[in-house]
């Protein structure tokens, strides 16, 4: 078995999908920041800190607490994104070899995207939905939020896992 120091290391460019992702991605995280900017001096005090699994919400907080949202989501970014970088280092089976690596290392690459960029929406998105809340705009997402969040990190990893299993 190969450990990632003995794996090959290859230049595969980044695809169209992976760019788009993270456009997509970028574009909610920057919204996010916009939107804490824009409305922080009209925030009440007690914001949206927590909510159970039917999306209400079971604690309330401090304003500042929202700037952990972003924080998070920006270190989960340059976190994932440097591990984009190194796939060599990801886990795969040990059927890998030179002959399919890049097939292996664009397929968890694009993982990785894939979920880096759906945690900067779904962080985004509970900003939204916090602020949202506090500012009597709406009542938030309400109950679909968490469903919403297992499928939208569950799917890529199915199928990420599937066609994995296709690679000879």
């Amino acid at each position: 078995m190969k450990n990632s120091f003995q794996r090959p290391k290859l230049n595969i460019p980044k695809t169209r999908s992976e760019w788009l992702f993270d456009i997509i991605g970028l574009i909610f995280y920057i919204g996010s920041i916009i939107l804490l900017i824009s409305v922080w001096s009209s925030l009440p005090p007690e914001v949206p800190a927590h909510y159970n699994a039917l999306g209400e919400v079971d604690r309330w907080g401090s304003k500042y607490e929202l700037l952990i949202l972003p924080i998070v989501g920006g270190f989960l970014f340059l976190m994932m994104q440097v591990f984009e970088k190194y796939p060599e280092m990801h886990n795969y089976p040990s059927r890998l070899n030179e002959s399919n690596a890049e097939q292996f290392y664009l397929l968890s690459r694009k993982l990785l995207n894939q979920l880096k960029n759906i945690s900067l929406i779904l962080f985004s998105l509970l900003a939204f939905e916090s602020v949202s809340i506090a500012m009597e705009w709406n009542n938030g997402f309400g109950v679909w939020f968490l469903p919403l969040l297992i499928v939208g990190t569950g799917i890529p990893i199915v199928m990420t896992l599937l066609r994995q299993r296709k690679i000879k």
